[in-house]
């Protein structure tokens, strides 16, 4: 297990660039959007008829349309060619986008100023499905974690910046369309001369026959999500929380002024608090899942966004105040329980995001992984433009008040979550498993190099304890499929994860020859599929400490399925709640967060397995730890 810090990657060329020149880009597109926003909201223009809430979400409707329209074709050129040179490409488009968004402000040309919004939107459409395609090509897979959430940090800070500066440039008396345009000319080149630095990232698949049919390219996209059940609903995963933080993020200035009665400087200071929740939330992840891709933490950050979702509703003043400032704001004591709320679900928002794109990364097929981000970015913005209609009718025709529209997202999103757990429930066992190795234990892991990264593989461990394959499948990187003892498989509670986690329940013959029968088909099975098998070769937990001996059925299996073996030792756990030290009735619940060790050894090849070295090698890497 790496102990470097995901901060190191700011020191090597290959992250370096890159993360500098998305961050710019993201800045830039805040600098304009919220200097619009600005001039909308609070030089009270108007568009068609529109009132300000229904122009703010218009033009968040603008801007995310293209993502709707050509992420399909540009995932294509992401994967048929070279990164790099596209990067900075993209990056000399900024600077005439800018160019124009100066003219804009200039004229005072709103119609101009939304097209100007609709191209940055293009660009961004250009530049996503390269952004989250580059990463696994550039950073090793137990950096994928740390470098997602530093470009979700990134990317959001960037966010709170442009949307500070943005209505600050906005307002300032002399010629403000001149400062908002010469900021983002500025920053259009400062990106471009750092994308000059972006390392090569070769084209994953350059036979690749462009599809200039957009709608048929979208429909190939989205095919490819389904290739992998996890990776589709952890898209549409994605794609929920895009519609829920899209919701609460573009009515923020709108809340600022209508609801709590505030200036510009308010409306930039409850964004900065949104973003600067999310930065941190991204941030702990790395933390929080031990630098693997933890998907435990998706249902956590779900309960999250939906508890101060559903608190804001209740905090928001009935009545806004006069006009009050950021500092005025924060001395009212009532006020601290919408800041905390605010922060929360950036924080909770983290925890939600970062490893489902993690997972995407990870599981998509690398040959078109940029096509599957592309299919991803389609699915976004498509929320996000549900999430602008909706807005836009139940705070226009409906008549419904801010704060009732965040009380409605976030009951929907726990219906969602709800829907999207039982259709995986891959994602609530491991957050369980998540809660249970970070509540009970602290677990330090060494040697898990040895697990190969692909390819079938055996885990065989000691037993010691009911939570014993919890533990194990908590920590390792890949999904883990444990054979188990059947009568242990079915504990009340325990069932429930370990069927959820595919579990292998087994039984000596002479107790349930059918079960027995079925967990060998299904162990082949697994092997089969170049998965990871977990098995416990003592055939039971220890009742004294000691590892037991072990039993020959490893040998058969690896007989019929030559792959390797990697002894596991967990050290450490006897005499805890969940083993057999004591009888029932005298357990003790175990210390909180008590030090456990999972030690992994060296590979042992088929030619040179046999239960007794196994054995041998289990007891060494445990030694004196029981």
């Amino acid at each position: 297990m790496p102990e470097h810090s995901q901060f190191q990657l700011f020191s090597e060329r290959r992250f370096m660039p890159f993360f500098m020149t998305q961050g710019l880009g993201a800045f830039n597109d805040n600098i304009f959007k919220n200097a619009l926003a600005a001039m909308l909201v609070f030089k009270g223009s108007q568009l068609g008829g529109l009132n300000t809430d229904q122009v703010v979400n218009l033009s968040a409707l603008v801007f995310i349309l293209p993502f709707f329209l050509f992420s399909a074709l540009f995932g294509q050129f992401a994967d048929k060619f070279e990164k790099s040179i596209q990067i900075q490409r993209i990056k000399l488009f900024e600077v005439v986008i800018m160019a124009l968004a100066t003219l804009g402000f200039w004229t005072n040309s709103v119609a101009l100023l939304l097209f100007v919004l609709f191209l940055l939107g293009l660009q961004s459409t250009i530049f996503g499905p390269i952004k989250y395609g580059i990463l696994p090509q550039i950073l090793r897979r137990e950096e994928l974690v740390g470098g997602n959430a530093l470009v979700e940090m990134g990317t959001f800070v960037a966010i709170l910046a442009g949307t500070i500066a943005g209505p600050q440039l906005a307002g300032i008396d002399v010629s403000w369309p001149y400062w908002v345009g010469v900021a983002g000319l500025a920053v259009a080149l400062l990106g471009w001369l750092f994308s000059l630095r972006v390392p090569v990232a070769e084209p994953v698949a350059p036979d690749l026959e462009i599809n200039w049919n957009i709608v048929t390219e979208t429909i190939r996209n989205l095919k490819f999500l389904n290739e992998n059940r996890v990776v589709l609903n952890s898209v549409l995963g994605i794609a929920w929380f895009w519609f829920f933080g899209a919701t609460f993020l573009v009515q923020i200035p709108s809340y600022s002024q209508n609801v709590l009665g505030g200036d510009e400087n308010l409306m930039s200071g409850l964004l900065a608090l949104f973003i600067i929740g999310i930065s941190a939330g991204s941030l702990l992840c790395e933390k929080l899942s031990g630098h693997q891709i933890e998907i435990g933490l998706v249902p956590f950050g779900s309960i999250g966004l939906t508890l101060f979702g559903l608190d804001l509703f209740f905090a928001s003043p009935a009545t806004p105040g006069m006009a009050v400032s950021f500092g005025q704001f924060l001395s009212v004591g009532a006020n601290w329980r919408i800041i905390i709320d605010l922060v929360l679900i950036g924080v909770f928002g983290g925890f939600y995001i970062v490893p489902l794109y993690a997972l995407v990364q990870s599981r998509s097929e690398p040959d078109h992984r940029s096509r599957v981000i592309a299919g991803l970015n389609i699915l976004d913005a498509l929320a996000m433009v549900i999430a602008a209609i909706t807005a836009m009718l139940l705070l226009g025709p409906a008549d419904l008040t801010i704060p009732q529209l965040f009380l409605i997202t976030a009951l929907l999103n726990a219906v969602v979550a709800m829907y999207i757990f039982t259709l995986v429930p891959e994602f609530l066992m491991r957050f369980l498993v998540w809660i249970l190795i970070h509540t009970i234990y602290r677990v330090r892991v060494t040697g898990m190099e040895n697990i190969p990264d692909e390819g079938p593989v055996i885990i065989a461990s000691n037993h010691v304890s009911f939570v014993d394959p919890l533990i194990l499948g908590g920590m390792v990187r890949r999904p883990v499929r444990f054979v188990m003892y059947h009568k242990i498989y079915k504990i009340p509670l325990l069932k429930f994860i370990f069927k959820n986690g595919k579990a292998i329940p087994i039984a000596p013959r002479h107790e349930a020859p059918e079960v027995l029968d079925e967990a060998w088909r299904r162990m082949h099975e697994v092997l089969a599929e170049g998965d990871v098998l977990g098995i416990f070769p003592e055939g039971q937990i220890t009742r004294d400490g000691e590892i037991q001996e072990f039993k020959s059925g490893v040998e058969k299996l690896v007989a019929e399925h030559p792959v390797v073996v990697v002894p596991v030792a967990l050290c450490n756990l006897w005499g805890s709640m969940f083993s057999r030290r004591d009888p029932l009735h005298k357990r003790r619940p175990y210390k909180l967060w008590s030090r456990i060790d999972v030690r992994i050894g060296a590979p042992v090849y088929a030619g040179e397995l046999s239960a007794e070295r196994l054995e041998r090698e289990v007891k060494a890497l445990r030694g004196a730890d029981r």
